[in-house]
């Protein structure tokens, strides 16, 4: 059960792994795993909108998934466009306002058009910021940030002396976003698989045996839950993190 006196996670980011697992073990063809994946993320995204959850980044097709086959590439974009589309008008409603991250120039012509007009549209939700990360590998956004500051640096915007980590973090495709406070990892792998590498430094990690499909509301909360039982430090002293907290939620 959620503790009432204890806030929730203000960004969640989700690594949703398992469509493939869970279709495979009913005997689906892979389609099908990611069509309930796709299903799963409303209702995950609205219930964090409910607990008063500020921003969730889920990542939804990663830079290495353009080496799977071409076949299951064609129905994961079919898949996303239909989801932008169809979902728009609900998140309008909703107050969800979308967000991307990644090289999304890579993505079919259609679907980058659509998602861009999703983005325009919903640009005044208020109640959660729901980031898709597509076509999305941190170290791939390390370099685009890098090549960002060396143009700084060329056009003599900037002093090299001067490149600190925020000179970085502004450059990183999340520049306007909170870093995660809390990471989901669904389908029981232990590793980040090239996500928000530099985001997550500090992030309290969750890693569940659901697969992504099954990840339902009670799975949320138990994720919530157990975030709210740790003792944040940032690498300080427990004194000393502890009023870091308090003055980040006062500001």
């Amino acid at each position: 059960m959620l503790q009432s006196t204890s806030p929730v996670p203000q960004h969640i980011a989700i690594i949703m792994d398992g469509n493939g697992r869970w279709a495979q073990e009913r005997g689906l063809p892979r389609a099908f795993g990611h069509r309930a994946g796709a299903e799963r993320v409303k209702e995950i995204v609205e219930h964090c909108s409910d607990l008063g959850v500020k921003y969730i980044t889920m990542y939804a097709f990663s830079w290495e998934n353009w080496e799977r086959p071409e076949e299951e590439i064609h129905q994961l974009m079919r898949l996303l466009d239909e989801f932008i589309r169809r979902e728009t008008p609900d998140m309008l409603k909703k107050g969800i306002r979308l967000q991307s991250i990644g090289r999304i120039d890579h993505l079919p012509e259609d679907t980058v058009q659509h998602l861009k007009q999703s983005i325009k549209e919903t640009a005044g939700g208020k109640k959660i910021c729901l980031t898709l990360a597509l076509s999305y590998g941190s170290r791939q956004e390390i370099v685009d940030a890098v090549r960002t500051v060396a143009g700084q640096v060329k056009s003599g915007e900037l002093n090299p002396k001067d490149i600190d980590e925020r000179s970085i973090q502004q450059a990183l495709y999340t520049a306007d976003y909170p870093d995660p406070d809390l990471l989901v990892r669904t389908s029981g792998e232990l590793r980040l698989s090239n996500f928000l590498l530099w985001q997550l430094s500090y992030t309290e990690i969750y890693v569940t045996e659901k697969n992504w499909p099954d990840f339902d509301i009670v799975e949320l909360e138990k994720a919530i839950t157990e975030y709210q039982k740790r003792d944040r430090r940032y690498g300080k002293t427990k004194s000393t993190a502890k009023e870091s907290e308090r003055i980040s939620l006062r500001s």
